[in-house]
């Protein structure tokens, strides 16, 4: 475990770029069940199981970059593709007994705990941009998926590797709820996650893609506004229902699905709630 924080984003990179990544119990569990019939496996069966585990899949990506053919021209961004390039045998055989979320956190339950909040915020933001991707006709809704599932990774990682450090990182802003995400990792973890995020996922070589629908500065594009925004309401909400950013956020996935307000609390299965234009966001930051 880090105990203590490196000085800049080349030294933890460098950590994170050897480090075994783990997965959930469960998602093993569903693995060796799945195993046992790997030669009549549906890969888009096996896909769903990958998905659930942000981690897992980030593993795989990463498993695909390191045995890519160099007869392989075009990216590979999604996991079912992923999994018809390396096939079902290879796949079973080289993603067994995996270490485990659980087994490295048991020491750490508060930690365990926070991990497992920002897996739910992630599969959470997963599943709106995917709606969203394909209320826009997206040409591609599952690249859009993958992109909103990692993009919380480097916030997991941290939780994983370095849990004394993440609960610091809690306590500040539970202490201080005006208190920026980005200011409280800065100050704990001497960088800003977004910052290492991006480091760490152009040196495992993610698909350039991907990279870009993660990548907040290119907001202006409609697919990484798609992204961020899910992520956005993901971690809003995952405050409660009251928090401050939200109005901000509904009337800028209103704009970018052409909705309107009633529509947008429909699909989120919510009472009609006061619209940006409506009601104050002074104060909303990040949560």
């Amino acid at each position: 475990m880090i105990e203590s924080p490196f000085a800049d984003i080349e030294a933890w990179s460098a950590y994170y770029e050897v480090a075994d990544l783990p997965v959930l119990r469960h998602t093993l569990q569903q693995l060796d069940e799945m195993r046992e019939r790997a030669e009549s496996m549906n890969g888009r069966a096996l896909a769903v199981v990958i998905l659930r585990d942000p981690l897992l899949t980030l593993r795989v990506l990463n498993y695909i970059e390191k045995h890519r053919s160099h007869r392989q021209l075009t990216d590979i961004t999604t996991i079912e593709r992923a999994l018809m390039m390396i096939g079902m045998g290879p796949f079973f055989r080289d993603f067994e007994n995996l270490p485990l979320i659980e087994d490295r956190l048991k020491s750490h339950p508060r930690a365990l705990l926070g991990l497992l909040k920002v897996i739910a915020r992630a599969r959470r933001a997963a599943g709106w941009a995917r709606d969203w991707a394909v209320m826009r006709h997206d040409l591609d809704v599952d690249e859009i998926t993958v992109a909103a599932l990692l993009r919380y990774s480097c916030d997991m990682l941290m939780w994983c590797f370095a849990p004394g450090l993440a609960l610091k990182v809690r306590e500040l802003q539970a202490n201080d709820r005006h208190l920026r995400s980005s200011v409280a990792q800065r100050m704990v973890f001497n960088v800003k996650l977004d910052d290492l995020q991006m480091a760490l996922v152009k040196q495992w070589h993610l698909p350039t893609l991907l990279t870009t629908l993660m990548d907040a500065g290119q907001a202006d594009n409609p697919r990484v506004r798609n992204v961020m925004l899910a992520c956005d309401l993901a971690r809003h909400s995952g405050n409660g229902w009251d928090d401050l950013a939200l109005p901000d956020d509904y009337r800028a996935i209103e704009e970018l699905l052409h909705i309107d307000h009633q529509t947008l609390m429909n699909k989120l299965g919510l009472e009609a709630a006061p619209s940006a234009g409506e009601t104050s966001a002074t104060g909303a930051g990040e949560g």
